[in-house]
């Protein structure tokens, strides 16, 4: 595992989503629940394969990749791929994951190949793995990855900016696993569920909401939504005015711009890693001039479904037009 201290700047501007997108460092350990309860998608009973193999297509990094025949053993070195690749019912499939992959709970036992710095080739070879799902911009080590292509094994990197790249995402999952019929039926129904909740939120007031991604205590580093990023986009989706850090490739934001914006609302993204209280955000230095602080304004919310960009996105996108817009009934989760 990396050091958590830095991996809310690093994992979550790689998006994220992080966490495991969110390993974040500072702040006092102490438990906070979801508003609603955190579950894996039920995995669907895969159809028989209509995809003609060897079948080429382009990851999310622009390469073209060929792969000769459905794959039967998969290596999957994200959380979020992970979490795909079972909701495809490709779990019994994937023989190997990242250290992160915490969900389903039949993921947790399988052999670690990888972690946010480095990737085991010799054990992905080693397990006859032939496909790998790794993560863009640097959540996988990229010379693993030239190394793994050279050796032959076909490596699919999946990153997604946004909402719509997820859905992007599990089709290209589905394409490259011969589960595509799968994919598509999975996309729709995450489509209509994370439409709907949007929907519902859509008319009235939209508090300026800070969802606060990481803070440092002994720096009082900042680490906010950055600019049009996948973060910002749940937020707005959630019925937040959202404030970002002015900057589409940071995610820190100086505390006088936080000042400036004046959050009505401040949500607290917890993890495992990361579990501040509202208490002690609103005894942070300079943080009492704040309308959210001042009103006692500071709700936590689970951050690992509305920052892991996977198939349980509905439920963080529930749990956070809860917080964010309680004055709305959403629409019943199917």
């Amino acid at each position: 595992m990396s050091d958590p201290a830095r991996r809310p700047a690093v994992a979550l501007a790689l998006l994220l989503i992080l966490v495991v997108v969110a390993a974040c460092g500072g702040g006092d350990a102490s438990t906070v629940p979801s508003v609603a309860p955190s579950e894996a998608v039920a995995p669907p009973s895969p159809s028989p394969s209509v995809a003609a193999f060897p079948v080429t297509l382009t990851d999310d990094e622009g390469t073209e990749v060929t792969i000769d025949a459905e794959p039967q053993r998969i290596a999957s070195l994200t959380p979020a791929n992970t979490e795909i690749a079972f909701a495809l019912g490709l779990g019994d499939r994937v023989v190997a994951t990242d250290d992160g992959s915490d969900t389903p709970a039949e993921a947790v036992d399988l052999p670690d190949v990888a972690t946010f710095e480095s990737v085991d080739v010799e054990a992905i070879v080693g397990a006859e793995v032939d496909l790998v799902l790794a993560g863009g911009l640097g959540f996988t080590n990229a010379e693993a990855i030239v190394q793994l292509r050279d050796l032959g094994v076909p490596v699919v990197v999946l990153y997604a900016p946004s909402v719509e790249g997820v859905y992007e995402d599990i089709q290209l999952v589905g394409d490259a696993t011969g589960t595509a019929d799968v994919a598509d039926d999975l996309v729709t129904d995450l489509r209509t569920e994370m439409d709907g909740i949007a929907a519902a939120v859509a008319d009235g007031e939209h508090p300026r909401v800070f969802y606060e991604v990481g803070y440092t205590d002994a720096t009082g580093e900042i680490f906010a939504p950055a600019d049009q990023s996948f973060v910002a986009e749940m937020v707005t989706m959630a019925g937040g005015d959202v404030i970002t850090t002015g900057d589409p490739a940071s995610y820190a934001i100086p505390l006088e711009a936080l000042i400036e914006a004046d959050p009505e609302l401040i949500v607290l993204g917890t993890n495992p890693f990361y579990m501040p209280t509202p208490d002690q955000v609103a005894a942070r230095p300079g943080w009492d001039v704040m309308t959210a602080v001042k009103e006692g304004a500071i709700v936590p919310v689970q951050d690992t479904e509305i920052t892991r960009p996977g198939p349980r996105l509905p439920t963080g996108l529930r749990n956070l037009a809860a917080v964010i817009r309680p004055d709305v009934t959403l629409p019943a989760a199917p």
